[in-house]
């Protein structure tokens, strides 16, 4: 165990089968977002500007960056917004992201329309 931790930033040589695991798991841990504290900032700074660009069509009543930023939810107006639009909304925020962002991946839009109809009977 002590080896393990020893040698997992190449201090003390590796003498043990889990000290490369040891050194793997680190690897992995460091670099999620919010282990460094300037990858955090970049990171936020990038769901805040995802959730803006799309704030910024008609009829946009919210928008919110979900699963670490891969995939943009976008909620809007049913009266202001048609199904079709929906779709060419969709679109147009996909092709805005592709043109003026910097992204690892793939980001999916989803467009929500909604509306509810509700009555009492009393």
């Amino acid at each position: 165990m002590c080896n393990a931790v020893g040698a997992h930033h190449d201090e003390i040589e590796m003498n043990n089968i889990i000290s490369p695991i040891i050194q793997a798991c680190d690897a992995i841990s460091g670099a999620r977002p919010g282990a460094r504290r300037e990858i955090l900032e970049s990171y936020l700074k990038r769901i805040g500007e995802l959730e803006e660009l799309a704030m910024a069509y008609d009829g946009v009543q919210k928008a919110y960056a979900m699963q670490a930023g891969r995939e943009l939810r976008v909620i809007v107006e049913a009266e202001k917004v048609t199904d079709q639009f929906a779709d060419d909304l969709a679109f147009m925020i996909s092709q805005k992201i592709q043109e003026e962002m910097q992204y690892p991946g793939q980001i999916k839009v989803t467009v929500i329309r909604e509306k509810r109809a509700v009555s009492f009977a009393r």
